[in-house]
């Protein structure tokens, strides 16, 4: 696996982790869909949440959720409706989360959550 891979594997986990500690119900993980895939889906409370997360090692190449772009959210939208096709499911409502988490050597992790990206 190459490191890029491993670092953003490991930045899902820590995702999913916090997503769990946080009350959500973790519904699938790296779903993949025409064109993409999601990184974590889950509920909170009633309300179905699609998570893209972005690690870094560093802020040389900006903040990652700057590397959540308007076409990149287009990509999570168009497959947030497949899951929800695919799965059969009508959730009270749907939302759009980033986790953007930075791991810097010696450093503690910092995570941040965007909520509600896009509705």
């Amino acid at each position: 696996m190459r490191a890029k891979d491993a670092v953003g594997r490991y930045g899902e986990d820590v995702a999913a982790a916090w997503a769990r500690d946080a009350g959500w119900t973790v519904l699938d993980r790296n779903w993949r869909g025409d064109g993409g895939e999601l990184d974590l889906v889950a509920l909170d409370g009633d309300e179905l949440v699609a998570v893209e997360v972005k690690t870094r090692r560093s802020t040389a190449f900006g903040h990652p959720a700057e590397a959540v772009t308007a076409r990149k959210l287009a990509r999570v939208r168009r497959l947030t409706t497949q899951w929800l096709v695919a799965h059969d499911t009508r959730p009270a409502s749907v939302r759009i989360d980033v986790i953007a988490i930075l791991l810097r050597r010696g450093q503690p992790l910092v995570l941040e959550h965007l909520a509600g990206v896009v509705r």
